[in-house]
């Protein structure tokens, strides 16, 4: 669900305990997401429609419920820039969900955890100016790019393909960051990931469909991974960032969602005896402190999590 930027230091001087053991549930949640989907014994395109298509229900209920008039009144901009934003994201879980099945949970987590990196300098491109740690940050975590596909390729030509398939999500998530950040101006939050997460699902059905992908006929265990994933990362990690930005800064919030890539790479080590090489290590310490030194360096919305 998409985070609002209300925290104001005036009123909120620190971070209450409650919200800090949301955010600790909340990083928890998306962390699963990776281990659940790599281990969910079903398409993976179908996954990402199945977990966007179960949020829709849930976020679209809350949306009629509370915000109706709200939504009546959005204008026809408003409506068409959700639209796109859900648009971008179907392309983000079209890429990174199978990228899963081709390379590490660690390699995919860590590499999608750049859209903060592409954000950045989509709004480079737009005039804004980034100083001299923004730019450090970029290149660290371009270093420990290169440095894990370079690791990868030696596995494999399959996992470099993975590799290359998060990196494009990442591109994708920023792009959806951005135009999400221009709607919730105008769109409370329900309703425009409502709707954002209906044109994702309608879009990743239509090419669930024309993929011929089979949307049924799962185990049992498949549909319970599909379950587990709208639950912990789609609806309670990303509800808990939203409650805890009462107090938390979309700054800060952004750097501890960066735990979700070791929680990640642990969950998939003792899940499904992903332990990554040696060699990964360090190229993954640059990824995160890169990204980090980029957040860090250019305050902003907050980066969405898997």
């Amino acid at each position: 669900m998409s985070r609002e930027p209300v925290h104001d230091p005036a009123l909120t001087p620190g971070p209450a305990r409650l919200d800090l053991a949301l955010l600790a549930v909340g990083i928890a949640g998306v962390a699963t997401s990776g281990p659940v989907i790599a281990a969910t014994a079903a398409p993976a395109l179908a996954i990402a429609f199945w977990r966007n298509a179960l949020g829709t229900l849930v976020v679209g209920a809350v949306s009629v419920g509370t915000q109706w008039s709200r939504l009546r009144a959005a204008s026809h901009r408003v409506l068409a820039l959700s639209a796109v934003s859900g648009l971008l994201l179907a392309a983000h879980f079209a890429l990174w969900i199978p990228s899963l099945r081709y390379t590490s949970v660690a390699s995919s987590t860590a590499i999608v955890s750049l859209q903060a990196v592409w954000t950045a300098m989509l709004g480079r491109l737009a005039g804004e100016r980034l100083g001299g740690r923004a730019w450090a940050g970029i290149a660290l975590a371009i270093v420990g790019v290169l440095a894990m596909t370079g690791v990868d390729l030696s596995l494999s030509t399959r996992a470099l393909a993975g590799d290359a398939m998060a990196l494009g999500g990442g591109l994708f998530a920023a792009f959806y960051v951005v135009v999400g950040a221009r709607v919730r101006r105008e769109l409370p939050a329900a309703s425009y990931t409502a709707v954002c997460y209906g044109v994702c699902a309608l879009a990743l059905l239509a090419g669930c469909l024309a993929g011929g992908v089979a949307l049924t006929g799962y185990p049992s265990d498949a549909w319970l991974g599909i379950l587990a994933v709208t639950v912990a990362a789609q609806l309670l990690g990303h509800t808990a960032f939203n409650v805890v930005l009462r107090s938390v800064p979309p700054t800060v919030l952004s750097v501890a969602i960066l735990l979700e890539v070791p929680g990640a790479a642990l969950l998939a080590a003792v899940w499904l005896g992903q332990t990554p090489p040696a060699a990964a290590l360090p190229a993954l310490a640059l990824v995160l402190a890169g990204t980090a030194l980029v957040v860090v360096a250019r305050p902003g919305p907050p980066a969405l999590a898997d």
